[in-house]
């Protein structure tokens, strides 16, 4: 968690008690960037155990599994050979964990089937230069080693571990083939090849290995078990603020606005990290100060507590902090983790003052400070990518532009466009400018013309990722004038957002909510919707006309904050189509549905069954529900709950005007209930469609019934594939002939020639207000068609839409629809006889009838025999006919020579 001095420790099981004494008696001091000391730490018992998991790299099969790191170390390193790989975050606790480690060892508490323990810092290993064995190597490092501990490690290996600390930051590579490893204690060698030998066990053959490092290229070297340090989840870091505020109620509204402005990002799991957080909070709290709302005021709060602290002039301070930018750069271009004495004083530090306090509070250093080859570091990747976001608006001799800056650093400085957005609002830099004095407005107005220019081209594009880094920039900047701006009608603001992290979601939510309002929060097909998201995003959900969350996947607590928001907020479109809801959380849902604006909602596939109709039947009889359209289709919802549902449509206060139920598993017991519901005189329902569910001639008979009901308000019933046959024509046929009957779809049912003809002599009747008819794979025959032409010709009123494909009438059959259709008492606007046998022999008629109409718009002519031939005259025709907007002519017999002429015309489709 924190700065640590040079320890490199060799001992022997006499030596524990000096090697306990040395671990105790480090050098340093806390700092805010560096955290506590892991000496103090340790002896104050000031620690929360670092979860971790297992994960087998090569060798055994190892559980993955949570548990304490160092339970998981103990596990691993049962001596003879084993190597085990810390793997965790900068700050993550992982020098912490093997300083721990080392102390338990020296009390004899655990590991004490090793006899000798290395502690190895390998960034102060970088320091060492020539060649030495490893004896020398050891006395090097550590001036005090007992005689003979090398020559006994010789002789039983097994009872030794090597901890290398650091690796992350070695200079030097640990791929065997780039070494001549060696075996020999005594021969003089490289260090390189000496810390190589060691891990990959060629020298010293039998030792174990504990190695610590960040997630680096280097590991794929490395064989052994990985443990991931997972540092401070919630409960560690609850604990953690407990002990470090002596009030519980300051630690607890520390905790509370730490988690929620900053606990989505994933360097809060490091204790590092949690430890500048309370320091800066605790400065701030003491001082009556507003704490920080964003990862950005942090950072300025936290470099103007390093500046107050320093007793120099403000333009010797201005000229540090351009050094450190110098070796920031240095850093993140050419991917040095550290930076000699040599180098800083290239970077402008003079050389008394590199190795001042003033300076090393900024900075790591590695070795002896007073000595020529310590290096230096930043503590973090934050702090490095903050001294250069300062640095580019404080720097008054540079021409270099935020294009050329941001092109320099890219993939280097992760976080260096997030702190310039909030560094060029005048209220974000002004604590800063106060002890640095005033930021270049030139560079600040050229980095918002490049923020105004990248937003505007990324959000006409449809990259989620790279929309949410547009939102990342505003949510640091705090400017909702800027939002509102940027995110305006021409964006597609509309995409899906699904699957992004949690700080992702944050800035989202922040961008909705400076919006003021959005027309649709789009989370379509995000896989793991839990309650944590849900939370952060309740304020959008309440400013969203229309929230999509087709194809997610929620956890209960997210369904909740959703109920709760669309209790509160504006929403009048909700899809949750194949969200496996179940029954229980549809429960939970309804609790938000019975009083909010919802207008319109789709449950298609959510494995919701007869118990939900009864909780929808409760929230329809609510009297405060305004549900108007609802689609609960493929549920398996049964008679039972076609009956509870009825119980709401009888409702007075029940609005339902449109419904879908299709595969709902719906027999002819369903239909009575629903007829009856129809006829109560209560139910406004309008459009009905009861597809695919068995419910049979019985079935329509009910509803045939119910059509010819002056109560029934139903204007249009689709009956696609319901096992009808043409036995139940002579009931539809008496309800097309009353004064109340519905649009029609009765296609995929075995209609038949007879049944058929029934329906066209009641559609003859004048008056009749069917205006659309679709009959798809019907079985009708010429004869049916003649009849159909009839319609077209003398209908009163006239069919306005016919669908009739998957009839195998061919030429034959549809010459008398073209026939009819050239009439001009035909009014027909959409014709679809996809399916049907054409061929080119029927494009003649064909053309000469969609010319004579005046009403004609879309044909569908799509899965026929048509070919080259015919297309030319297809062509031709859609450009001199302006009332037709529309030729479907998909999966015909054309060859590509065609590709080009058809599309010389936009209206037709192929």
């Amino acid at each position: 968690m924190a700065d640590h001095s040079s320890i490199t420790v060799l001992a022997s099981t006499m030596d524990k008690d000096k090697v306990l004494t040395h671990i105790l008696r480090a050098k340093g001091v806390p700092t805010l960037l560096g955290g506590d000391l892991p000496v103090n730490v340790i002896s104050n018992n000031y620690i929360s155990p670092l979860t971790s998991t297992e994960q087998q790299v090569s060798g055994r099969n190892v559980q993955s599994s949570p548990s304490p790191s160092d339970q998981a170390i103990h596990t691993l390193l049962p001596g003879g050979g084993e190597t085990v790989i810390l793997v965790g975050s900068e700050g993550s606790g992982k020098t912490t964990a093997l300083q721990k480690l080392l102390v338990d060892w020296s009390k004899g508490e655990h590991l004490q089937h090793f006899s000798y323990v290395f502690y190895l810092k390998l960034s102060e290993i970088n320091l060492l230069d020539g060649m030495l064995t490893l004896e020398a190597l050891l006395h090097l490092q550590h001036g005090y080693l007992p005689p003979l501990s090398v020559s006994l490690c010789q002789q039983k290996p097994e009872d030794v571990l090597f901890i290398f600390d650091e690796l992350d930051q070695y200079k030097h590579s640990v791929d065997p083939s780039d070494h001549s490893l060696c075996s020999d204690p005594s021969q003089a060698t490289s260090v390189s090849c000496l810390v190589a030998s060691l891990l990959h066990g060629s020298l010293l053959k039998g030792a174990s290995c504990l190695v610590a490092s960040r997630p680096t290229a280097c590991l794929k070297f490395l064989s052994g078990s990985q443990v991931k340090v997972l540092g401070f989840l919630k409960p560690e870091r609850e604990a953690f603020f407990k002990g470090f505020f002596t009030d519980p109620a300051v630690a607890n509204n520390a905790l509370m606005h730490m988690e929620k402005t900053l606990g989505f990002y994933d360097f809060c799991t490091s204790p590092r990290f949690c430890w500048t957080v309370c320091s800066v909070y605790k400065l701030l709290t003491d001082s009556g100060e507003k704490l920080p709302d964003t990862l950005s005021q942090l950072f300025v709060q936290i470099l103007a507590c390093l500046i107050q602290k320093l007793t120099l002039k403000k333009e010797l301070i201005r000229d540090i902090v351009l050094a450190l930018s110098r070796m920031a750069s240095h850093c993140a271009v050419g991917q040095h983790s550290s930076c000699t004495k040599e180098e800083m004083n290239s970077f402008g530090f003079e050389p008394a003052l590199a190795s001042q306090a003033q300076v090393n509070a900024f900075l790591q250093v590695h070795g002896d400070p007073e000595s020529d080859r310590c290096g230096f570091s930043f503590h973090s990747q934050l702090i490095q990518d903050f001294i250069l976001a300062v640095s580019f608006f404080l720097d008054k001799s540079t021409s270099e532009g935020a294009d050329n800056m941001l092109k320099k650093h890219k993939h280097h400085a992760k976080f260096l466009d997030i702190f310039m957005s909030a560094l060029s609002e005048p209220i974000q830099r002004r604590p800063l400018e106060t002890l640095l004095g005033e930021f270049n407005s030139d560079l600040v107005l050229d980095f918002r013309c490049w923020l105004n220019h990248m937003c505007e081209t990324t959000l006409q594009d449809f990259n989620e990722q790279k929309h949410c880094h547009c939102f990342h920039l505003l949510y640091q900047m705090q400017n909702e004038h800027l939002v509102k701006e940027i995110i305006n009608p021409s964006t597609r603001f509309g995409i899906s957002y699904a699957n992004l992290n949690l700080q992702d979601y944050v800035a989202l939510n922040y961008v909705v909510t400076q919006l003021g309002e959005t027309e649709q929060l789009n989370l379509y097909g995000a896989q793991n919707l839990t309650e944590e998201i849900a939370e952060i995003l309740a304020p959008a959900m309440t400013l969203s006309h229309k929230i999509q969350l087709s194809q997610c996947s929620l956890s209960d607590g997210a369904v909740s904050h959703l109920a709760s928001a669309l209790a509160k907020g504006i929403t009048r479109k909700l899809n949750l189509n194949n969200t496996r809801l179940g029954d229980a959380q549809f429960r939970s849902l309804c609790t938000g549905l019975r009083d909010c604006k919802l207008h319109k909602l789709n449950l298609r596939a959510c494995k919701l069954t007869e118990a939900s109709c009864g909780y929808l039947a409760s929230v329809l009889m609510s009297g405060t529900s305004q549900l108007c359209v609802l689609d609960l289709s493929c549920n398996d919802i049964g008679d039972q709950g076609m009956r509870k549902l009825c119980q709401g449509l009888r409702s007075p206060h029940c609005k339902l005007q449109d419904i879908e139920l299709q595969w709902c598993l719906f027999t002819a017991a369903s239909m009575e209930d629903l007829s009856t519901a129809l006829c109560s005189g209560q139910s406004q329902l309008r459009k009905l469609n009861l597809s695919r569910n068995p419910t049979g001639d019985s079935g329509m008979k009910a509803l045939c019934k119910c059509l010819q009901h002056p109560h029934c308000k139903l204007q249009s019933l689709t009956l696609f594939d319901n096992e009808l046959t043409g036995a139940c024509c002579a009931h539809i046929m008496e309800a097309l002939m009353s004064e109340h009957c519905p649009l029609l779809d009765l296609s995929v049912n075995e209609i038949d020639h007879e049944g058929a003809l029934l329906l066209c002599k009641a559609l003859k009747r004048p008056g009749c207000p069917v205006e659309k008819l679709c009959m798809v794979g019907c079985g009708l025959t010429e004869e049916v068609f003649i009849e159909l032409a009839s319609l077209l010709r003398h209908g009163s009123p006239p069919l306005k839409s016919l669908s009739v494909p998957v009839n195998k009438v061919g030429d034959k059959g549809l010459k008398h629809l073209w026939e009819a259709i050239a009439y001009p008492s035909c009014l027909l606007e959409e014709l679809d006889v996809d399916l049907t046998g054409l061929t080119d022999a029927c494009v003649e008629d064909m053309c000469a009838a969609i010319r004579a109409s005046k009403t004609m718009r879309s044909v569908v002519l799509s899965n026929n025999l048509l070919t080259d031939a015919s297309v030319p005259v297809l062509v031709q025709l859609m450009q001199d006919s302006p009332n037709m907007q529309e030729m479907n002519l998909k999966y015909n017999d054309f060859s590509e020579d065609v590709f080009e002429m058809m599309d010389e015309c936009e209206k037709i489709r192929y």
